[in-house]
């Protein structure tokens, strides 16, 4: 009996490790949540080119009408220099997810509230996938999304451009 259980166990644990962790739009932001996502700025090498530089000044103006009460990005260089001004002028610290499930733990984070991810294209990618987002992402540099959830659920998609001036 209790090797049975033991097998039982055993054989969930592969079939759950088989299944891929998050289906495409199963995701979806709670109501009354902002998620604001855009690319890190213009880079030469790992640091911001002086264009970078100049747009992640830019991104305080083109984001001072937008409530957020958290400034999440990987612990890349250029994505940490991106968000220092932003995170100056709202005096917000700059929090790096770790673990699985990036779209997931920024879901969770934005429940009724207004957040901001500043990434990469290959999370850009997961999490447009992850919550079915019409296309496309803002993966160019200076395309910012503003991804909000009315009271009653319904998603919008604004697109604005972060100049480098």
């Amino acid at each position: 009996m209790q090797r049975r259980m033991i097998l039982s166990l055993a054989g969930a644990g592969f079939l759950a490790a088989c299944t891929p962790a998050i289906a495409p739009g199963a995701m979806r932001l709670a109501p009354n949540s902002t998620l604001v996502v855009v690319r890190h700025a213009d880079r030469n090498g790992e640091d911001l080119s002086t264009t970078g530089s100049a747009r992640a000044r830019s991104l305080v103006e083109v984001l001072s009408n937008t409530d957020l009460a958290a400034i999440h990005a990987p612990d890349i260089k250029r994505n940490l220099d991106t968000a220092a001004p932003l995170a100056q002028a709202r005096g917000l610290p700059v929090v790096t997810p770790r673990g699985a499930s990036l779209t997931r733990q920024l879901v969770r984070r934005a429940r009724g509230r207004g957040v901001i991810w500043i990434g990469n294209k290959s999370n850009i990618r997961e999490i447009w996938r992850d919550l079915a987002l019409p296309d496309p992402a803002p993966l160019d540099y200076g395309s910012l999304a503003i991804i909000r959830s009315d009271a009653n659920g319904a998603v919008t998609v604004e697109r604005r451009n972060v100049p480098a001036d």
